[in-house]
């Protein structure tokens, strides 16, 4: 299992864990300590009411006044749903809190109900949800996959998180993602090419960037939330459109890359207001609150455009090098920062004065850009490194400070077919991020103050390309009312751990839940484990593939397979090539590979007697550098 950090405010438990008594409360689902009175129930979402393995659940917690009954708003519980303890150590269930609290990663809980998910958009149709936390089984952290009508380029959730648009270039449509189940519950007709999706603030309209194709006007499509149609498609201009808006959700400003410019549009009457040329080739847009302005840099003319975004009139134009492309602003609005891909290098803009007051050099062709509370992360196209920038080093005067973490063996590009949605996501804790990188089809994850990502997770069965995430921790969904949909890791009785640090309190609920047919006979199914000594290989050197296949839930080995075949093929895409593999020892497998050419390298396993395709098994990655190259 990997280990994350936990909700600071919960470790204020663990002061009082050790000397608290536990008395019992009126009933195994109500407890009353304290003057407060804590109510649990598990909701099963399968119509035939019965908490299953594998199935969807809502874990809710009622809060209330034990005197009054008045419901407790504000609250922050904690939550760990973990397999029960015996009846004898039942009275161990505050120590069991304070093992969770401290991060003991022998003793992590099934389901931590204080975290949240990693959705990952996918190649393919579809996207993978990763639970980062939780490892079940010790075989895999994904939790659901979510199949899509076509691949996926773009993507916006909802400020709740609890919806996520995204865009299908190829279907012209938006698909709208229910993250409390994981599953699409509506295809929204988004107009031809629909590429980039923006929420306004107040989440009532969701705008769509329909990409203009040789001969047609490109615009965008504004769809109502509530109602899910259409209220207007409007013609802008050709090419690849950007979207923002202003704090107030009165203007919204779409780029026309082929066009040149900019337009307004006003929100409450959906009909637009202005052209503002702006550049020949208008890359990327970004408001500032602060300042009041939108900015706006143009990649061909290596300028940033000011405009103020009341009058709409051009407030200045910042002369800042071909090159220029995306542009993101700090939170606070202060700072903007401004990526040249062609030097590069990163600008450094003050809204206050409207000066570029800072440069430096960074991650080779830097292409995207996400914030944390300390830092701004930049991807670079070209390299594996990913460049950190201190927040607090920004301003005129200040040495900026830059460093830098790998993530993954390869530059992205090496894969190719990359849709505009980021690779970088902020994690729920505010000093961390997840880093997408498409060639190894790994999310690594990095905790600031570390040397190097903690860990990695593999996209088994798929290609990943982007990375969000999903906020699943309790929330307060009516006054005193706390809830967490999750997903029930296994059969068997759980215990749901629960603390409160104001009044101090600890203890476990028992549920049960039911074995799945379905997944206990997945499990009986032949499975593929690579047994990779590492990921590189020297060109010229000899390769080989190795791996078990194993079955059932103990995961016996499974010897004697005469038809195992490995395929593999070079990224982003060459002729596969397919060598038999012979058993080496007791359900362990091995092929030999020829690597003749520097690059990544996928490897699928297929059995026609273990009725196994190529593809439906988790692949492994190797990459193949030169020998001066070899660390």
């Amino acid at each position: 299992m990997n280990t994350l950090p936990i909700a600071a405010s919960l470790l204020l438990v663990t002061a009082a864990l050790a000397a608290q008594a536990e008395p019992p409360g009126d009933s195994p689902n109500r407890l009353v300590r304290d003057g407060v009175a804590i109510e649990f129930e598990a909701v099963p979402l399968g119509s035939d009411g019965v908490l299953t393995e594998g199935m969807f659940a809502d874990i809710r917690l009622r809060l209330s006044d034990a005197t009054t009954g008045q419901p407790l708003s504000g609250q922050t519980p904690g939550a760990w749903l973990d397999q029960a303890l015996p009846e004898a150590q039942a009275g161990q269930c505050k120590m069991r809190i304070g093992t969770y609290l401290k991060g003991v990663l022998s003793a992590r809980a099934l389901v931590d109900l204080n975290s949240y998910y990693l959705v990952v958009m996918n190649k393919d149709s579809a996207l993978t949800v990763i639970d980062p936390i939780t490892s079940v089984g010790g075989i895999t952290s994904t939790l659901s996959r979510i199949p899509l009508k076509r691949p996926p380029m773009d993507w916006v959730a909802s400020e709740d998180d609890r919806l996520l648009y995204v865009s299908m270039p190829s279907a012209g449509e938006v698909a709208v993602v229910d993250t409390s189940e994981f599953k699409v519950v509506a295809s929204l007709d988004a107009g031809a090419e629909p590429v980039r999706v923006a929420l306004q603030p107040d989440g009532r309209y969701l705008w769509v960037g329909n990409n203009a194709r040789r001969g047609e006007r490109g615009g965008v499509t504004v769809i109502d939330t509530r109602s899910r149609e259409t209220v207007a498609s409007l013609a802008t201009g050709d090419g690849h459109h950007e979207i923002a808006f202003s704090a107030d959700s009165r203007h919204a400003f779409i780029s026309n890359r082929e066009a040149g410019g900019v337009s307004v549009v006003d929100i409450a009457s959906l009909k637009k207001l202005a052209d503002i040329p702006t550049g020949p080739s208008p890359l990327s847009l970004a408001v500032s609150a602060l300042s009041g302005a939108l900015y706006v840099s143009d990649g061909q003319a290596g300028t940033l455009t000011v405009i103020d975004a009341r009058s709409l009139k051009v407030r200045k134009v910042i002369e800042a090098g071909k090159g220029l492309g995306p542009l993101r602003f700090t939170q606070d609005g202060r700072f903007g920062l401004a990526l040249n891909s062609l030097e590069d290098r990163v600008l450094v803009v003050d809204a206050g004065s409207d000066e570029i007051v800072q440069r430096g050099e960074i991650t080779a062709e830097p292409y995207q850009l996400v914030f944390t509370r300390d830092y701004a992360y930049v991807r670079g196209l070209a390299s594996p490194k990913v460049s950190m920038i201190n927040l607090e080093s920004l301003g005129a005067g200040k040495q900026l400070i830059i460093q830098g973490f790998e993530a993954g063996p390869a530059a992205p590009k090496l894969a190719g077919d990359l849709p505009i949605a980021d690779g970088l996501a902020q994690a729920r804790d505010e000093g961390a991020v997840f880093v997408v990188n498409p060639v190894d089809n790994t999310t690594y994850f990095y905790m600031e103050g570390m040397n190097a990502p903690m860990t990695g997770y593999l996209n088994r069965g798929h290609s990943s390309r982007a990375a969000r995430v999903v906020d699943r921790s309790m929330r307060e969904v009516e006054p005193g009312l706390y809830s967490s949909r999750v997903k029930l890791p296994a059969p068997g009785e759980f215990d749901l751990a629960v603390a409160l640090n104001q009044p101090n309190i600890a203890h476990c609920f028992r549920t049960e839940v039911k074995a799945n047919p379905v997944l206990a006979a997945q499990r009986d199914r032949p499975r593929v484990e690579f047994l990779l000594d590492q990921g590189r290989v020297t060109l010229g050197e000899p390769a080989k593939a190795r791996f078990r296949v194993v079955q059932g839930t103990a995961g016996e080995p499974r010897a004697g397979v005469g038809d195992l075949r490995v395929r593999y093929f070079r990224a982003p895409a060459s002729r596969p090539a397919e060598v038999a593999a012979v058993e080496v020892e007791k359900g362990v497998y091995e092929a030999p590979l020829q690597l003749d050419q520097a690059g990544a390298y996928y490897l699928h396993v297929g059995s026609v007697s273990l009725a196994m395709p190529f593809g439906s098994q988790p692949y492994a990655s190797l990459r193949a550098v030169p020998a001066q190259a070899t660390p």
